[in-house]
């Protein structure tokens, strides 16, 4: 089978790691994996595990970008020289792009949606939702089916997996190495991975941390992701008086070169269609704190694989962070029950057997 990935930007993050992991599962079963995307840190990974990635041309965020159009020959062109299968989008733009490539070459489009979407008129009065859906969770399943009144046939259900051997157990011994590689030095260090986005609610986790220092003076919390916050967070950071205890991170290759530096894992979101950052903290036996929304809740049993705390409740998560951080003894151990429970429940096999399985279904039509 050859299938078609499109995705706007390549950059670390939830949709890149979800198409690194689909990959390297669909590569490893024969199929030729070709993604279209603007680029990005994480090309040259994707390129060592077999893909070929195809250079988009340029970066957009709006779906009327006249560049989206030029460009539909020449994919029209790639996909029918290449007799490519199947077609799957994973973002709006993507999306329309798919559909009107669908269209032009007569190949399915799946579409995978990763979140919430904002009924604009434009996405109302053009869906592109593809000829199938993936939803990423139950809870995005009901916001398709309800929000946007997506037949309930088209939609399939595929949890995100994960390749349990891309992320060691944060042992002890790796946490001081990679602590030394980082040039970290703090006691207790606090982290999260997310696109600096107001849906992460990474401006709650620092005003958590005023409560948090004076019980734990020598913390830190280090934020690794870009996104369009990031000038509000530095300046509210700043404002907050926490520049000695907070540090700024750029997207790094692989997620699973910076978990292990981190004691706890923390995800303040705001709103989450599951959450593949905690899932990866998880499979690295991080303790997580989670809101409780969205798919967030199906990955953290509370006390047993995680704590989930109110949404934008900054005590709440002020005080859970210090319980947590009080009591490591029991926090790996929930740390190692979150791992027991990913790779029981979200293992990359059954997210690639499923998603091969709609792909199958569409193709056969």
């Amino acid at each position: 089978m050859k299938i078609l990935l499109l995705s706007t930007h390549f950059n670390t993050g939830g949709i890149t790691s979800y198409l690194m992991s689909l990959s390297r599962g669909l590569i490893q079963r024969g199929h030729k994996v070709f993604l279209v995307s603007a680029g990005g840190n994480c090309e040259s990974v994707f390129k060592n595990i077999g893909g070929n990635h195809l250079d988009l041309g340029f970066r957009t965020k709006s779906e009327a970008d006249l560049r989206i159009y030029l460009n539909l020959r020449r994919w029209k062109n790639f996909i029918e020289q290449e007799d490519i299968d199947v077609i799957h989008a994973q973002t709006r733009i993507t999306q329309v792009m798919g559909h009107l490539l669908s269209l032009l070459t007569r190949r399915p489009l799946i579409t995978t949606c990763h979140g919430f979407f904002r009924p604009h008129l434009f996405r109302r009065l053009f869906p592109c939702w593809g000829d199938a859906v993936i939803a990423i969770s139950q809870p995005v399943r009901d916001h398709l089916k309800n929000d946007f009144h997506v037949k309930d046939q088209r939609i399939h259900v595929v949890a995100n997996g994960l390749d349990m051997k891309a992320f060691p157990l944060a042992t002890q011994m790796l946490r001081i190495q990679k602590r030394k590689q980082w040039d970290i030095k703090a006691h207790k260090v606090i982290g999260i991975i997310a696109r600096l986005s107001d849906v992460k609610g990474i401006d709650v986790l620092l005003k958590s941390m005023p409560l948090v220092i004076k019980q734990f003076p020598n913390v830190l919390l280090m934020i690794v992701g870009e996104g369009d916050q990031q000038d509000k967070l530095l300046a509210l950071s700043e404002k907050l008086n926490l520049n000695e205890h907070v540090r700024f991170e750029n997207i790094v290759n692989q997620t699973a070169d910076i978990l292990p530096v981190f004691d706890l894992f923390v995800m303040p979101s705001r709103q989450e269609g599951l959450g593949l950052s905690v899932m990866e903290a998880q499979a690295c036996g991080l303790p997580v704190i989670a809101s409780k929304v969205g798919g967030l809740v199906d990955l953290i049993e509370e006390g047993k694989t995680g704590y989930l705390v109110p949404p934008q409740d900054q005590n709440a998560l002020s005080l859970k962070i210090i319980e947590v951080l009080s009591n490591q003894s029991e926090a790996q151990g929930v740390g190692l029950a979150a791992r027991e429970s990913i790779a029981k429940r979200f293992s990359l096999e059954q997210m690639v057997s499923a998603t091969q399985k709609v792909y199958e279904k569409y193709i056969s039509r």
